[in-house]
């Protein structure tokens, strides 16, 4: 005698073809990596708009720029003082005025001619709304990006310009 086979219920089947596209879909959507990870050069410094002009140390800023830095998924590696392990990154939207660390939002309420925005504008960032990536690290660092290839990070009276490698 010849075997039957039955074909599965609809219902099966729609969740036989739900779960073989989640295993297919699933990888692609995970391979992507967040735009923050990759080698960031330090490619420039300047005096922070918030500083006394006679108070910043050029030694250390000579030690930073030119250097290379991985943000990667459990550290950043790199120089010393920006070198973090187990970062918890969070990304969000800053506006001007907490930008490095609410600088800019301090300098207006100390002084109301002091616009935010317009400080912002002369370090590059352009429009009103940032991406900010929170390290976590004890080093308190935040990465303000004024583009997809441009990271701004202050420390101790500079501000740091990043180019992605």
């Amino acid at each position: 005698m010849a075997e039957v086979r039955r074909l599965p219920d609809p219902f099966t089947q729609f969740i036989a073809i739900a779960a073989l596209t989640a295993v297919i879909i699933t990888p692609a959507a995970a391979a992507a990596d967040p735009f923050y990870l990759g080698m960031w050069k330090i490619a420039s410094a300047v005096v922070a708009p918030w500083a006394d002009p006679a108070r910043p140390d050029p030694a250390e800023m000579k030690s930073i720029v030119g250097k290379v830095i991985a943000i990667k998924p459990g550290e950043i590696a790199g120089q010393r003082t920006l070198a973090c392990k187990g970062p918890l990154y969070r990304v969000k939207d800053y506006p001007a005025d907490w930008l490095f660390q609410g600088a800019f939002g301090e300098m207006h309420d100390r002084d109301k001619s002091a616009d935010p925005v317009k400080i912002a504008a002369s370090l590059g960032f352009k429009g009103s709304s940032w991406k900010t990536l929170i390290t976590g690290c004890a080093n308190e660092l935040e990465y303000h990006f004024v583009d997809a290839t441009t990271a701004e990070f202050g420390l101790d009276d500079y501000v740091y310009t990043m180019k992605k490698q």
